[in-house]
């Protein structure tokens, strides 16, 4: 008798714990109104910016600074406005834009492979990983006189700066990333058969991805930071003027009004930047996974 009523216990669990499975399953999105979208996601930020212009506006008033050292916001947006009908403010951040942008996939297409051996191959690791978290953690800036004695004043010196910057990030992201990969993950893929090139494909590089992308992102803080400080230091009229180079315009010409244009300029496309490519990635990532919680 006692058998069957722990027989019949037994069952009953498992029947709820088939229904809790199949009630996860069940789950299903829905949209979320425009209405809160504007009031959690685009509110915040305008009211952050907002109380920025306010305090930066109250110093004005306060005279903290001299109007030379601490211009208006006034000021700054008569220089947005100038460079705008001068038809130079798009060239600018074009410049900036289009050489970070081909520098960060020259950095994808060579760091992907060169992590993935390194974190493959032991003998590779023990030989290079050490020198990629040196590279990593060097001030790019350190590149820029080196790259302009070997290469000149031109577009592949600021390829070239990019890369040293951005490369060793990427590897190294993607070498944590594999790292934190379960080892049954990939003992169940070469008993599938997948091993090799399939192997790096269907199993690593998938369960990989959090790290991958982490290291992406810190990638392209690199190669952003990177170029900017190649544009700062080395001027040519061959190289046009992007941000980096109306930065040092700015302070070359004493105007404080466009050294803030400029740094206003750097922020926003390294915000518009996350906000349109890797944030949207990180959070398909985090849902095909089960790990994007509704706050």
């Amino acid at each position: 008798m006692a058998s069957t009523d722990t027989t019949a216990k037994d069952g009953t669990d498992l029947a709820g714990l088939e229904a809790g499975l199949d009630a996860l399953d069940a789950v299903t999105t829905t949209r979320t109104p425009l209405r809160e979208t504007l009031l959690r996601k685009v509110l915040p930020p305008i009211t952050a910016v907002a109380l920025v212009l306010a305090v930066w506006q109250i110093l004005v008033w306060l005279e903290v600074a001299p109007s030379y050292k601490l211009p208006s916001p006034g000021a700054v947006w008569e220089e947005v406005r100038t460079a705008w009908l001068q038809g130079t403010l798009l060239d600018y951040i074009w410049t900036s834009v289009s050489r970070g942008l081909l520098g960060f996939l020259f950095a994808l297409a060579i760091g992907t492979p060169l992590g993935l051996i390194v974190a493959r191959v032991r003998f590779v690791r023990a030989a290079i990983g050490p020198i990629l978290s040196g590279l990593q953690s060097l001030p790019s800036v350190a590149w820029v006189p080196p790259a302009v004695i070997w290469l000149g004043l031109n577009d592949s010196m600021m390829f070239a700066v990019i890369l040293l910057g951005a490369v060793p990030s990427i590897a190294n992201g993607l070498v944590a990333g594999i790292d934190q990969i379960p080892p049954l993950f990939l003992r169940a893929g070469r008993t599938l058969g997948a091993t090799g090139l399939n192997g790096a494909r269907h199993i690593v590089m998938p369960a990989a991805l959090p790290g991958y992308l982490a290291g992406l992102k810190q990638g392209w803080a690199f190669s952003w930071r990177s170029l900017m400080a190649a544009e700062i230091i080395a001027s040519s009229p061959d190289l046009g003027v992007g941000l980096g180079q109306l930065l040092e315009n700015g302070r070359n010409n004493a105007s404080m009004s466009q050294v803030f244009l400029a740094i206003l300029l750097i922020l926003l496309v390294g915000i518009a930047i996350d906000l349109l490519i890797f944030s949207p990635l990180e959070r398909r990532v985090l849902r095909s996974r089960g790990l994007l919680v509704k706050s």
